[in-house]
């Protein structure tokens, strides 16, 4: 199960049924779960924890230090979910100190070619990021998100739950749940209708998800802050819109993205 050119440190910990493939490094304090494919050529290094049943494909770096001039060298981690899909050339960098010390992928996630992960971002589950997706540091980024190819993630920026990014987007302010955005420094586009759809969805959540997003969002009545205590007020009962209040009521260091 381990290609006799692999170089393992003695002190790592390689899971059951797992491959090692020619030419791949594993550092001391790295753990691989049970049943996960590492192909060729991949580096893993630092403190980090791959879930099982992940697939990492040939000339993937994890764990070198993050591109942060304050990194001094402190004990950071990477957390690395189940079932991942973690292409060619993609980078994944740990956590710094001053960020929190960790960066997390979750489970399920696609990772294609080229995908870069900075320090101290947190991936939440069932995400994909298309080819050349590049993140920032400190980016947070919630469930069921796909990220399009070439596009780039400022720091510190949330990128909500079901939200759908295009091809060739500069992201600089939050993006909120269930919408799109696209466009160099990217506006909202209206409603992910098709991520909605496939996560079933009803069409009467749908219809009130609507009616909220235009009434925050295209609506010049009363001032942004006011709109949202609006529909507060109204105290829905739909998993969707309570999610996009919360969002956006969170604390944050970017703007949100707009129309």
């Amino acid at each position: 199960m381990i290609h006799p050119t692999a170089i393992i440190h003695p002190n790592a910990k390689v899971g059951k049924n797992t491959k090692i493939g020619p030419y791949c490094i594993i550092g001391k304090d790295v753990k691989v779960g049970a049943n996960c494919n590492l192909k060729s050529h991949v580096v893993v290094d630092g403190e980090v924890k791959i879930g099982d049943k992940t697939n990492i494909f040939s000339f993937v770096s994890i764990g070198s230090e993050p591109q942060d001039l304050k990194f001094k060298g402190e004990k950071t981690q990477i957390i690395i979910g189940d079932n991942c899909k973690i292409r060619e050339y993609c980078t994944i960098n740990p956590g710094t100190e001053g960020g929190g010390g960790v960066t997390k992928v979750g489970d399920n996630c696609l990772l294609m070619v080229g995908t870069h992960i900075a320090h101290d971002c947190l991936i939440n589950n069932n995400v994909i990021f298309a080819n050349h997706s590049t993140l920032a540091g400190h980016v947070n980024i919630e469930k069921n998100v796909v990220v399009g190819a070439l596009s780039a993630i400022h720091q510190f920026t949330r990128i909500g739950e079901g939200a759908m990014i295009g091809g060739m987007s500069g992201i600089t302010g939050d993006v909120p749940p269930f919408c799109t955005a696209m466009g160099n420094r990217a506006k909202l586009n209206g409603l992910n209708i098709v991520g909605l759809k496939r996560n079933e969805i009803s069409k009467v959540e749908i219809s009130e998800l609507r009616k909220v997003y235009n009434f925050i969002f295209i609506s010049k009545k009363l001032t942004f802050k006011n709109r949202v205590k609006e529909i507060e007020e109204k105290k829905n009962s739909f998993y969707t819109i309570n999610k996009l209040l919360g969002f956006i009521s969170e604390e944050s260091n970017r703007s949100f993205c707009l129309p």
